[in-house]
């Protein structure tokens, strides 16, 4: 009888273990959530060399607020243009490494995104092609989301411009 108990603890064990396995292989596979409203920290950032060509170019900064459902990350921005009107700009990223298309000011950004393996960053590369006083220009970005903590972002960006290398690393504070 003894025997018998034994034997049932050890197969109730086994077939516990066997039904959490699968929760806690999803939790080790899941993926960072950027979704909600993040405030710019301009006093944790690195704003490095903005100077001439390495601007932000309407792509980082300030505040914005990020949707992230399925395999889609959508990220709306309000800023200040040039002549003082807002300017409102929503990008679109498909998660799953296939190029997303988005239309800007000067043409179309195409944008691939690549979790890494841990799933606790995604990186964005984005390349714009456009034309300038007769002259073709090409721009590449590269931005790196971490999820630092659930209430705190980081992105750090590396454009490539016909003016040389910029990078920066933007702060952001969950609202």
């Amino acid at each position: 009888m003894k025997k018998n108990f034994t034997m049932q603890i050890l197969s109730l064990t086994v077939m516990l273990a066997f039904l959490c396995m699968p929760l806690a292989l999803n939790a080790q596979g899941s993926k960072a959530d950027f979704s909600g409203k993040w405030a710019f920290n301009a006093e944790k950032s690195e704003l490095g060399d903005q100077g001439q060509g390495g601007g932000r170019m309407g792509m980082g900064g300030g505040d914005f607020t990020a949707t992230q459902a399925a395999n889609l990350l959508t990220v709306e921005r309000t800023r200040q243009g040039r002549d003082g009107q807002t300017v409102n700009t929503t990008r679109k990223y498909t998660l799953d490494g296939k190029e997303s298309v988005n239309t800007m000011g000067m043409g179309e950004s195409k944008s691939t995104a690549t979790w890494s393996a841990d799933g606790k960053s995604l990186t964005i590369v984005t390349k714009m092609s456009f034309e300038r006083d007769g002259q073709a220009m090409e721009f590449t970005t590269t931005e790196v989301w971490t999820l630092n903590s659930p209430a705190s972002l980081t992105i750090a960006t590396t454009r490539n411009t016909p003016n040389g290398e910029v990078k920066t690393k933007m702060a952001y504070d969950k609202k």
